[in-house]
């Protein structure tokens, strides 16, 4: 018996179907919610979903949102979520630099600015990080 899953960002839905598990980083931990799971609301962390259908899995990066698990539904509102295979590598490794670059010169600008430059390079270096670890694993 599957669970249907959900990931949804702020401009489209990333990923939709029905799945064995699902794996999300909680913010009290990694998280694996399987079908008939207890009805659950949580805050995401950034880090990455794992679904897993039929010895398949496929791998998202999340940048923070909420997981709701009711029934046989997991849907994950996420602030910005990509799936790791359809992440541009190039374009990841500008944004950190850029990121990096507009932290050093702004070290004493406003609290808002600062937090979403960090955000900014939280969100660039799991994308790198996902790329690396789970486009490999997935060529083995």
């Amino acid at each position: 018996m599957p669970i249907h899953c959900e990931i949804v960002s702020q401009d489209r839905v990333v990923f939709q179907d029905d799945v064995d598990i699902v794996v999300v980083p909680g913010l009290e931990g990694v998280m694996g919610i399987l079908p008939n799971h207890a009805p659950l609301l949580s805050t995401l962390q950034f880090g990455i979903v794992t679904v897993r259908k039929q010895g398949q899995e496929e791998y998202f990066t999340v940048a923070g949102g909420v997981v709701d698990v009711s029934g046989d539904e997991v849907i994950i509102l996420a602030n910005a979520a990509e799936n790791v295979d359809e992440i541009n590598i190039q374009r990841a490794e500008a944004a950190k630099q850029r990121a990096e670059t507009m932290l050093k010169d702004r070290a004493g600008g406003k609290v808002e600015d600062l937090e979403s430059l960090q955000a900014s390079l939280k969100r660039s270096t799991l994308r790198i990080s996902a790329v690396q670890r789970y486009r490999q694993k997935r060529t083995r």
